[in-house]
């Protein structure tokens, strides 16, 4: 009991000693960039009752610590400011963030696409030229757990030809992107980890929102259940144990009896449901943030409209957990519809690997604020076997076009014109129309026209003139598939084939790896591949 007493007084004035100086979370270090037009949450701890400031500029918020030593304030929201600035917090004592920017904070999660790095992806000449000091990022280490909390265990990094090649690289190509049209200071959050399934992503709250989740909830639930009964099965041994050590250590040349084991937490798991959420995004909630891309799928790649389900569980429970004000509430998230993979499928019906997954990446279209960069066409040629395409400047590329639109669109492009007016996206199925043993289907995000294109690499997509369309496949009511004959007829695709007289439903690049599939705006963006049928 003496023991107890003496460890609890001895935690208490531990925990004194640490929340007597005021300390801030790691996310605010050095080399910061604070999100523009919005408040700004900024926080740590501080003995109980301290008073604490937090300014930067002419911005200025207090706070005091509560009972537990922990203290927030929201800084008024601020104009973006490419000059770099000090930011102080003070109580008993102050601490000062040098090198400070306000302009847009990103997130960049997902799994090993959105992880790979800018040095993996034989671009020497961007990672050289990459002096580009007005864009930072903070990179996470990967980590789980059980209840939500921590701390980000790393500090900001100035973008460098030294530093670059750590960056996610379709990070980067989107921040270089949106930086150089913009001049707003780009902040990335690379917070991501090879090899995840969506669900560790997923707040609790995301699965409470979804009913076609509730098998998920009621999984996790077992799951827990499961493992505190295990818990409290293994105490008993460890009690016993635990005289046993002590009169062990006591005893000089004595050996530790084996300590007996513990169960494993499933939250120690990288697949549970909310693990990585718990460890990896709720250090950074609620730091004010503009929005948020998202390359992830591989390891959920057998699944279909499920996984739609789960896109609408990751997005509103992260919008929900962040509650920010106005019109930033519903963030923007942008994301990265599946490359081509593994060796070309000849057969017309397709449905192979991910043809069903990228089906759902294109209904979370319909999730409000989301856009999908189509990436059908990006494995390496000679390669097609590796799962991490090499070529990210496309990705990201493609996924600032949505952003430049739809968040900056005000802009001034160098090019000319204004970012409102960019065409965003490669044409995306809107409607068939049976017509004469026919099916027209219609598009939306046309552009300027529609063109059959060719793409190698990084090379900007061209015309073929002479090259006919590929890859579009036709069924009637037997629902035999058939490779079509495929016509551009203005903003639409006439799809036919004599053998099928009579069709009902179309498949555009519905397999694992569509090789050759060649629809494109005249602006160069690939067409996602569709199906027209639900059988």
């Amino acid at each position: 009991m003496r023991l107890k007493k003496f460890c609890m007084m001895f935690a208490l004035l531990l925990a004194a000693a640490v929340n007597a100086d005021v300390k801030v979370s790691n996310l605010f270090s050095d080399n910061l960039v604070l999100q523009r037009d919005i408040p700004a949450p900024v926080w740590g701890t501080a003995e109980t009752g301290e008073k604490v400031t937090v300014k930067i500029g002419e911005s200025e918020a207090s706070a005091v610590a509560d009972e537990k030593g922990k203290w927030m304030v929201k800084l008024p929201a601020m104009k973006m400011n490419a000059t770099a600035q000090e930011m102080t917090i003070s109580g008993k004592n102050t601490l000062t963030i040098k090198n400070v920017l306000v302009g847009d904070i990103w997130i960049c999660s997902g799994q090993s696409n959105m992880e790979f790095g800018l040095g993996s992806c034989n671009a020497k000449e961007d990672v050289d030229s990459a002096n580009l000091p007005n864009i930072r990022r903070i990179k996470f280490n990967h980590v789980t757990a059980g209840r939500p909390g921590g701390d980000v265990p790393r500090k900001w990094d100035i973008c460098t030809p030294q530093s670059a090649g750590g960056f996610t690289a379709a990070g980067f190509y989107f921040a270089r992107k949106i930086q150089k049209e913009t001049g707003v200071p780009i902040g990335l959050i690379d917070n991501n980890w090879g090899g995840t399934r969506i669900e560790p992503w997923i707040a609790p709250c995301g699965f409470e929102m979804e009913k076609n989740l509730a098998n998920v909830v009621a999984d996790v639930k077992k799951r827990e259940q499961a493992y505190s009964t295990e818990l409290v099965k293994a105490l008993d041994p460890l009690e016993k144990w635990i005289p046993e050590a002590k009169k062990a250590a006591a005893t000089p040349g004595a050996e530790l009896p084996p300590m007996p084991p513990l169960p494993n937490s499933p939250y120690n798991e990288s697949s549970f449901p909310s693990s990585i959420y718990n460890g990896q995004i709720c250090p950074i909630v609620p730091f004010a943030i503009k929005g948020a891309i998202w390359y992830q799928g591989e390891s959920n790649g057998g699944e279909g409209d499920e996984y739609y389900a789960k896109m609408r569980a990751l997005i509103g429970g992260w919008r929900t957990v962040w509650n920010q004000e106005g019109t930033s509430k519903d963030f923007p998230f942008y994301f990265v519809q599946l490359a081509n993979f593994q060796q070309p499928s000849e057969s017309p019906m397709g449905g192979d690997g991910w043809a069903r997954l990228r089906m759902a990446q294109l209904k979370s279209l319909e999730i409000p604020n989301t856009g999908m960069a189509v990436a059908i066409e990006l494995a390496d040629a000679n390669n097609p076997g590796d799962i991490h395409p090499k070529n990210k400047f496309d990705v990201g590329e493609r996924l600032a076009l949505w952003a430049l639109a739809k968040d900056y669109p005000s802009t001034v492009l160098r090019t000319g014109g204004k970012a409102a007016d960019l065409v965003y996206s490669g044409p995306l199925y809107k409607s068939m129309k049976i017509e004469s043993g026919k099916i027209r289907i219609e598009f939306e995000s046309t552009g300027s026209g529609l063109m059959a294109g060719k793409k190698e690499g990084r090379n900007p997509t061209v015309e073929d003139k002479d090259g006919k369309l590929k890859r579009f496949a036709i069924a009637g009511e037997d629902k035999k598939w058939v490779w079509a004959d495929a016509v551009i007829d203005g903003n639409t695709v006439v799809v036919s084939n004599p053998e099928v007289p009579q069709p009902v439903a179309v498949r555009y690049a519905y397999s694992m790896h569509p090789a050759g599939c060649n629809l494109y705006n005249k602006e160069g963006l690939p067409a996602s591949p569709f199906r027209t049928d639900s059988w």
